[in-house]
């Protein structure tokens, strides 16, 4: 709080001065949330190696960052663009597009946070035997969310993020060491998991994944790295490109251990609770069978807690830069209130997540579930910035407006499921349609910015294709 400026940059970017340990870290805390060791290790739990598979798309959309990290970074140094929807109105030309990026993050990332605080309370209540009880364990959540994003904006919540994943990992690790071992080792966990659970080492496994199944959960989170802004404004924060680089090799290499580690841990609850009614209860299972020493127990509860709120928070301060840059267009020389507007809008989320978790609203839980389909629609406008000078501001407007549109109908209206292929291809196939389309029969706006042209020599300076 003290390093604070008081500038809009310094609090949404911590000034552009973070190193490539902590900003990876932070980008990591913040990616691999409570999902990880709940509902990953439940999909494997239910329905075995394809949720590796599915975690291994997504994990493999993090290449992103190769290709449009530096872009993304050059691009905001350069115009001074502190959200990725303001980079996007900027680049086309109309400030309609940031004001519409920033309005379908709010409506997909609010009730994402919900499933993130109803974490938090499900994880805490459950594993105490509910001796803490669930509204106990949200408002706890709810607290320290909010007071890590108020005290400094990104530079407490990337701090604290890069502490929680060194926790988050160092429990995982050592809680699963602890289970493999009660097992008899390696060499007897693999035997126990062949021979009692054959099917969930097998293609496609005992029901759960199908090829449809795969496609419909993993096409859209591959572009999660472009389509969700909470990570794609980390893209912003490096102090330079090297930074950026290292960043993005901390991301890489805390992904691929920790999906291994969930996945093992979905395997070993296999092994050790079968027949449980619920797969979510994997975690809680494992921890309340006495194989795992209380202390650990404790440090991996922490962990996860701590995947949740780095998750929450992240989302939040994000939404705040979102709505009070783009949507209430507070501009230049207004930072005072630009801060003010982004730590209400904080506040009102998390009491929002806290609110619905609590209450267990049924459209919050399909919006959720909803988010990495709807935010996709941002994608063909973000990729189209950078590698198509053709696009237009008409096209990015109907890919996002054609494509939210028709996710929240067939979802809501139509009742397709997110398990089911046609949702994320439909949305996909409408929103890139929609953005060429509608781009060749229009013509780009005279003030709209020419990425692929102004970057390019900063581009070959650094080394970029």
């Amino acid at each position: 709080m003290r390093s604070n400026t008081g500038s809009a940059l310094d609090y949404y970017l911590g000034g552009r001065r973070f190193g490539g340990m902590v900003s990876g870290l932070s980008y990591a805390a913040t990616t691999y949330s409570a999902f990880m060791l709940v509902v990953l290790t439940g999909l494997t739990y239910r329905g075995g190696v394809g949720a590796l598979g599915f975690e291994l798309i997504y994990f493999s959309g993090l290449t992103l960052l190769v290709v449009f990290g530096p872009r993304f970074w050059l691009a905001a140094k350069r115009w001074g663009f502190i959200t990725p929807a303001e980079m996007l109105g900027a680049r086309y030309g109309d400030r309609s597009v940031a004001r519409l990026a920033a309005v379908l993050s709010l409506l997909f990332l609010m009730p994402y946070c919900t499933t993130q605080m109803a974490g938090i309370g499900l994880l805490l209540s459950g594993v105490t035997g509910e001796a803490i009880a669930l509204w106990q364990a949200i408002a706890a959540g709810a607290a320290l969310a909010i007071f890590w994003t108020l005290v400094a904006g990104l530079r407490s919540v990337a701090w604290t993020d890069a502490v929680q994943a060194a926790v988050m990992m160092l429990s995982a690790l050592l809680a699963v060491g602890f289970v493999v071992a009660a097992i008899g080792g390696p060499g007897r966990f693999a035997e126990r998991l062949a021979a009692d659970h054959g099917p969930w080492l097998e293609v496609p496994g005992p029901g759960l994944w199908s090829l449809g199944t795969f496609l419909a959960l993993a096409i859209p989170w591959f572009f999660f790295p472009l389509s969700n802004p909470q990570v794609s404004q980390r893209l912003f924060v490096t102090e330079d490109l090297r930074a950026l680089r290292r960043m993005i090799f901390w991301v890489l290499g805390f992904g691929l251990v920790f999906t291994l580690i969930a996945v093992i841990w979905g395997f070993a609850a296999l092994v050790l609770e079968p027949g449980l009614e619920t797969p979510a209860g994997a975690t809680p299972a494992l921890l309340g069978s006495g194989v795992v020493p209380l202390p650990v127990s404790l440090l991996l509860i922490v962990g996860i807690l701590s995947a949740a709120v780095s998750t929450l928070d992240s989302i939040a301060l994000t939404l705040g830069s979102m709505v009070a840059r783009d949507i209430m267009r507070q501009g230049e020389g207004r930072d005072a209130r630009q801060i003010l507007i982004g730590r209400v809008v904080v506040v009102l989320v998390v009491l929002f997540a806290a609110y619905f978790a609590l209450r267990n609203a049924p459209i919050v839980d399909q919006l959720a579930a909803l988010s990495a389909a709807g935010l996709v629609v941002t994608v063909p406008a973000t990729v189209g910035a950078f590698f198509w000078r053709g696009g237009t501001a008409a096209g990015a407007l109907a890919s996002m407006i054609g494509g939210g549109a028709l996710a929240i109908w067939l979802a809501m209206g139509a009742g397709v499921s997110v398990f089911d292929p046609r949702l994320a291809g439909s949305v996909i196939a409408a929103s890139v349609g929609l953005f060429v389309g509608v781009s060749l029969v229009t013509r780009p706006r005279a003030e709209a910015l020419d990425f692929k042209r102004d970057l390019r020599r900063d581009l070959d300076a650094h080394g970029v294709w």
